[in-house]
């Protein structure tokens, strides 16, 4: 499946924002920690910050990983299941030989999607800046 994949633009982030507060709004286990408007305000702070990839036209999906950390900060999508995930992850994963990432604890469909795509868990927990509890994955690339 094809994917028009580009890099962010400010203007992105209201509709990178709907996508998190839709997924914040239909996951029962996640709490509603930061109101819509701040959420879009911190990926339009994110977005000059990072190396922050959309997907589609309209975008229905990003994924912002912080290139000094090695960390991917965030990955959503409008619909999960299709291969914008994947196609986001693979973007990222060019060029790099080392990525991490924490996961919500709770969010078991995200670590089989992780796992399938050359992840390990690392095993540290950590309670996260929402209160819930979140597990590290580490991708290192086979040479």
């Amino acid at each position: 499946m094809d994917h028009l994949l580009r890099l962010a633009k400010s203007s992105d982030a209201p509709t990178c924002s709907a996508i998190v507060n839709s997924w914040i709004d239909n996951t029962k286990w996640m709490p509603r920690i930061h109101p819509p408007d701040l959420i879009a305000q911190m990926i339009k702070d994110g977005i000059p910050n990072r190396e922050f990839w959309v997907i589609g036209d309209p975008v229905v999906g990003y994924l912002s990983f912080n290139v000094e950390a090695q960390q991917i900060m965030g990955l959503y999508v409008s619909h999960p299941g299709i291969g914008l995930g994947k196609a986001l992850l693979d973007q990222v994963k060019l060029g790099k030989s080392y990525i991490k990432l924490w996961s919500h604890s709770a969010n078991t469909a995200a670590h089989r999607f992780y796992l399938r795509e050359g992840f390990k868990i690392l095993g540290n927990e950590k309670i996260g800046s929402d209160g819930i509890k979140e597990i590290c994955f580490e991708w290192v690339r086979k040479i």
